[in-house]
Order: structure tokens, then sequence, then C-alpha cells
């Protein structure tokens, strides 16, 4: 199992071997690299001096090497290929060497860089493998797009390139997986040369984790970024409220949390984020390339809300506390004024908390709510976001609004939906329910999850292209897929990781890879490998038929009629 780096001590360094002489480029493309004794790295903090070490000492820095290592292992009889390796999501691009070369690793104690771009990769990288060190140098390229990288495999180096943070990020994620499958673990490696050229299909990859039926503790939520941070998800969408709760503190409606948050499913005691506990989840996902969504789902879906502030009802009376999991009964008071009030109350404190541009007012099943009055809402709930400066988000219905710009329409149910939202230029986020639900039972066997959409086994998850969920879109309509992981069902990590894994790593690789690359045989085989280093690391998986022998072929998902019961959302 991966361990984490100590909370608030030194890092562990992936060192570079070989000596970089020369100092950082003026221009905004540069190199830094790391070096096998810990000493030598502060030294490199210090350009000039690090420079002048270089120059003017290279038999010292040749001892210094020749002391750091120590004779290879014997070679393999087979070092496999870097396109052999079994990496999800797959990359766009990888390219063979004719050879291959030996690393030995080590561990210590150094100093991330200062840079802005590397320094953040470099502090996740070693908060995954906190006991390696071997030859890495970091290079800074303008000419690498947004979340874009490059690693290079040649002549003893691993370079690794990228121009924006999201992109070296990017490029340590899947460092981290040729090193464990190439075997670094085992305190040497043979890795073959090669390059890898890598950027992703769409620039937003999801998850949504419901803390409004089930509550999660800050820890619990923690682990699933960990769980999810390694293949590349960078959006984590948090559903906050809901008619069972209402987890996060809103100071200036206090009764919020006091009344609402005490209530989920089943009966049992909720709970609820503090602003403090609510920052340091955005901070921690942020150190992992994880963009926090904040969900506060109206007008439906608002029966926690509604027990706490009777003003919010239309009626005036405040609503009893519901732990059951109907859909489509609540509704806030479209007419009132204070409810617009309590809105900007809410995305003002709830977005000067979020550094993220996105939040989402969800707008689904608002059965209980006119469709005029629907409409009336949605229209000025968007301007009130977008007042506070964030860029508005929702389920699919909001597309029967008048939409504002920018205003992301996300597609779980209807189509038709987005193609309105295409029509009007807004952009659209991919959650098919029959796809890309995380809370849908495998099949009829599963121990928990739901299956009124379908049911959903990792082939399923994995068969499908976001530009043909409705005819007419095309990548450019598209800004990413998502895959909610709904909390009728889930009380614990152990259900989270049961619907979550290995599903998710499909629909990371949907959201990722080129569609042309992609081939279900050779995901299943790369599947295979990850199904056991996840389970290496204490998370536990479904044990899916299709990695079975005989299991190639997954029956079709069976779709049924949602039920009054099960809902959608």
């Amino acid at each position: 199992m991966i361990s984490a780096a100590p909370e608030g001590g030194q890092h562990p360094v992936i060192a570079a071997k070989v000596i970089h002489a020369g100092l950082p480029a003026a221009t905004p493309d540069h190199r830094e690299p790391f070096f096998c004794f810990p000493i030598l790295n502060y030294l490199s903090l210090l350009p000039n001096l690090s420079y002048y070490v270089v120059r003017l000492f290279p038999l010292l820095f040749l001892l210094l090497l020749t002391a750091c290592g120590n004779e290879p292992p014997p070679k393999p009889a087979n070092v496999p290929a870097l396109s052999e390796l079994p990496l999800i999501p797959l990359p766009a691009s990888i390219v063979d060497g004719e050879g291959d070369a030996y690393y030995e690793t080590y561990s210590g104690n150094v100093m991330p860089s200062s840079d802005a771009i590397i320094g953040d990769a470099q502090r996740y990288l070693y908060s995954r493998l906190p006991d390696l060190v071997l030859p890495l140098q970091f290079d800074v390229r303008s000419d690498l797009t947004e979340g874009a990288y490059r690693i290079n495999f040649r002549d003893g180096n691993i370079e690794v390139s990228a121009g924006t943070r999201d992109g070296m990020l990017n490029a340590v994620k899947t460092l981290e997986q040729v090193l464990h499958f190439s075997g670094a673990d085992a305190g040497a490696v043979y890795i073959s040369e090669g390059t890898i050229n890598d950027e992703a299909r769409f620039p937003y990859r999801g998850f949504m984790l419901d803390v409004a039926r089930h509550f999660f503790e800050v820890e619990e939520v923690k682990a699933v970024i960990d769980r999810i941070a390694p293949y590349k998800i960078n959006h984590l969408h948090l559903h906050l409220s809901d008619d069972q709760g209402w987890r996060i503190e809103i100071k200036s409606w206090p009764k919020l949390t006091e009344i609402g948050g005490k209530s989920e499913v089943g009966g049992t005691p909720g709970g609820f984020y503090t602003q403090e506990d609510y920052s340091e989840i955005v901070a921690y996902a942020a150190s992992r390339g994880i963009t926090i969504v904040p969900e506060i789902d109206m007008p439906g879906h608002t029966n926690a809300a509604l027990s706490a502030y009777p003003i919010l009802n239309e009626d005036g009376k405040a609503t009893e506390p519901y732990t059951g999991t109907r859909v489509g009964f609540s509704t806030l008071d479209t007419d009132q004024d204070s409810v617009y009030v309590f809105i900007d109350d809410v995305v003002r404190e709830i977005g000067a908390l979020t550094p993220g541009p996105y939040f989402h007012l969800g707008g689904d099943e608002s059965d209980a709510t006119d469709h005029e009055d629907y409409v009336k809402f949605v229209n000025e709930v968007q301007k009130i976001i977008k007042r506070n400066g964030k860029q508005p988000m929702g389920w699919d219905e909001v597309a029967t609004s008048a939409l504002e710009p920018g205003t992301v329409v996300q597609l779980w149910a209807h189509p038709d939906y987005a193609l309105k939202a295409q029509a009007a230029g807004n952009p659209v986020l991919m959650s098919p329910a029959t796809r890309a639900y995380l809370d849908m039972q495998y099949d009829s066997t599963s121990r928990i999850g739901l299956h009124w959409a379908a049911y959903i086994e990792v082939d399923s998850a994995y068969l499908w292209d976001p530009a043909t969920m409705a005819e007419g879109l095309t990548d450019s309509d598209i800004m990413g897929v998502e895959a909610p992981l709904w909390g009728e069902t889930i009380q614990n990590l152990e259900d989270i990781d049961y619907l979550t894994f290995p599903r998710l790593l499909a629909l990371a690789e949907v959201g990722w890879t080129p569609q042309a690359r992609r081939d279900w045989d050779d995901f299943r085989r790369r599947l295979r490998a990850h199904q056991e280093w996840l389970q290496e690391q204490g998370i536990g998986t479904y044990d899916t038929r299709v990695l079975k022998d005989g299991g190639e072929e997954a029956e079709a998902p069976a779709e049924t009629e949602a039920e009054a019961d099960d809902p959608s959302n």
C-alpha cells in the first residue's frame, strides 16, 4: 500500500541522478533538476551558487554520483515496452524507443521546487511515492497546451515536460503508473525508452459525491479524493443539499445546519461541514489537481432547508425532516423575495470559499414547482450566481429556461435538453444515467445500489461515446464527462469503493482518451492490473465478472422504468 507523507513534514524526493548544468532560462521555459544528495537540492535553490558548483567541481559531482549508485541487479528477461504498460487512462500517444535503462531508487528528504508549475506536481508525487528517488528532470515548456504533458525516457533520463500546473500534475500521475507497473517499488527498475505525449479529450473529468442523503466526514472525502486523483479526475462535485440534509454551514442562516443538518436517509444522524471543514476539503483537493464544484439543489430537493426556515415555504410552515428516498415533493416558494435573498446569501458564502469557477444550482426533478415558476426561478438564480462571480451549472432540466451565456447543462436523462443547450451555445457536461451513474447496480446480485436507469457493468460504463449520446452533438459542444454517485444506499467508504471501482476507471478513460484510441479488449487487459493495484492499496473493488476468465462478453445493460422509491437524483 502506498502511504502518504506526514502532514506538515518534508516530503521525500524524486531526484535527478544525472546532473544538468546551467541556470533556469530567462524565458518562461526552464528546467529544474533534482539530485541524489539532499544538500545538493538545497544548493540548487540558489541559482548562482548551483551554477558555479556545477561548473567548477565536475569531478566532485562525478564522485558523488559514483557513490550514489550501486551495481544494477540482473536485467529481467522481458522489459515491457512503454506501450505495453497498463496505463489508465490510456495516453493519446506512446512512441516506443529501441532500448531501456536501469534506474536505482533511493529514499531522502528535500525541499520541493518553489516554481508554481513544478512544485505542486513534485509534492503530489512525493505523497504517493514517499520512498522513491530516481533520475528525473522537470521541464516547463510554453509550447504545451493547458493540461498537456510529455514524458521522455531516454539515455537514463526521465524528462517530464508541461506548460501548466495541471499538465505537470497529469504528467506525474502517469509517471506514478509507469514506475509502479515497471516494478520500481522493489528498489530498482528497468524502464523501456520511449515518449508519452498526452492531453485530454475533454477538459472536465468529474466525480460527484452525494453527501446530502448520507453524510461523509472530512477524512472520508479526502480518502475519496486520493482514490480518484491518480486517474486524472479533475473535478469533485459535492451534492451538499437535498431533502434529507443540508451539509454546509451558512453563517447568515445558521438553522440550515442546526436543524437541516441532523437528518439523513434511514433516520441515522446526519452531519455538516463547517466553513473551515469545507475550506480544508477545497485545499486538499486542489493539492491533487482537483477543483471542487459545490451544488445546492433547488427549487426542488429542498425539504431540509424548508424544515429549518418556514419562510422559504409556500405555506410559511416548517416541514418535518425527511429520511426517505422519494423525490419531487418539495419546492421553494419561487414568488417570495426572501427566497432570493436566501439564495444570494448561500451562493455568496459558499462562493467565497470556493476558488473554482462553478456553482451548481441543481434544478432537477422539480415536480412540485409550476413550470412557469420554475423557468422564472432558474432564470433569476443563474443571474445571482453570475453576480457572485461564478459560472452556473445545472441538471439538464435547466435548459428549459432562458440559459445565461456560459451556463453548463449537465445531461443525465434528457438528450433533447442537451440539444437545447447546444443551440443556445452553452456547454454540455455528459452524465447519462444509463452509462455514468455509479449508484446503479452492476447486476441483480449487487449488494447495494439501484437499477431504475440500468444495470451498469464495467463494459457498459466503457462502451459509449459522449459525442453520440445526443444526435447532433460534437466534441466541441461537450466540456466533459462526470460520474455521479448518489447516496441512497451508500453509508461508508467501503460502500463508495464498491460502487465506484473499477467503473470509475472506465469513465475516466471515456473522458480522457481519444475515441479512436479506445478499445474494450485492451482496456480489459489494463484494468486487470489496476484491480490488483487498487486492492494492494486497501481499496475494496467490486469483483466484476468481465475480468474473469470467460467473462469477456458482458450482457447488454438491462434498463427499467423508474420506480417510485428509486430516485434518479
